[in-house]
């Protein structure tokens, strides 16, 4: 699609304002998977699902600063709620020895997942403001451009050696299948849950995931259940309803949004005095039209 649009939306155009800032950020997108899968190596199972949850206050702080975002205090009871019930799953793999993993190196593990964590928070936040300001066609577009060639250049370099020695067979090939058609699938609808909800409310839907992994263990690796694994999915469903009841807001500055709001007018120049108080104006994120702003930044 990017290749026959035509104008100023098509893929020269786009590169040509903006190559250097979609290439940062397919560099920190293919970082972030890259340090939480290769953690897996060093630290225990627990620790990821714990340490992983590092990307929620991530996101609130640069939703807050960046995005402008405004929360309710229900919002942080909700986020408060999704964490405990993250740390019961957490609880449910002590119990039922779960929690493998090597030990020697588990504070690299552990760093790995922080520093996973932190750049994944980025990249959706970034995420968040590219499709609700320009389109989620030009963020897939560019995210898969540049992550798939710096994606390779990392594994040519890094994991060559890793991938000679893996045994391929059609059982192989038929996992590293079906990862690839997950991880497509999840970056395919993740922009258009980001734009009806947010990069917070998605962060915290996905602390679901470990109990699908679970259930999914169950049948392959013969894992053993506890209660407590549906105490905490019902938890974390708890916590979400209870951050969806209400909509977050967002802080505008007129003096700093008002080419965002009158794309297609005059931006004027508003005089920079002591006497003039940014004004705040407060909109609900709720509040959408169907049609996508084209929003240029150069």
């Amino acid at each position: 699609f990017l290749f026959v649009t035509t104008g100023e939306e098509n893929l020269l155009a786009i590169l040509k304002r903006r190559w250097w800032k979609y290439m940062i950020l397919g560099i920190i997108d293919i970082e972030a998977n890259y340090l939480v899968v290769k953690a897996y190596q060093y630290t225990t199972l627990t620790s990821v699902q714990l340490l992983d949850c590092f990307v929620i206050p991530v996101v609130i702080l640069l939703s807050w600063f960046f995005l402008l975002v405004r929360y309710k205090a229900v919002h942080f009871i909700g986020i408060v709620v999704c964490i405990l019930g993250m740390g019961c799953m957490a609880g449910a793999d002590v119990l039922v020895g779960r929690q493998q993993g090597a030990g020697e190196n588990k504070l690299i593990g552990d760093l790995l997942v922080l520093g996973g964590a932190t750049l994944y928070g980025i990249s959706n936040v970034c995420e968040e403001y590219i499709v609700r300001n320009l389109s989620r066609v030009e963020f897939l577009g560019m995210i898969g451009l540049f992550g798939s060639f710096f994606s390779g250049i990392q594994l040519a370099i890094m994991e060559h050696k890793e991938l000679l020695k893996v045994p391929w067979d059609w059982q192989i090939g038929l996992l590293y299948v079906g990862f690839s058609a997950c991880m497509f699938g999840l970056y395919s609808f993740m922009p258009v849950v980001i734009k009806k909800t947010s990069a917070t409310a998605v962060n915290l839907s996905l602390l679901t995931a470990d109990l699908y992994s679970l259930f999914c263990g169950l049948f392959l690796f013969h894992y053993k259940f506890s209660g407590l694994y549906l105490l905490s999915f019902f938890t974390i469903l708890v916590g979400l309803v209870l951050y969806s009841s209400t909509s977050t807001y967002v802080a505008q500055d007129p003096r700093v949004y008002k080419q965002f709001r009158n794309p297609s007018g005059p931006v004027v120049d508003l005089p920079a005095t002591g006497q003039l108080e940014p004004s705040v104006t407060y909109t609900s994120l709720g509040q959408e039209t169907e049609e996508e702003p084209h929003v240029r930044v150069a």
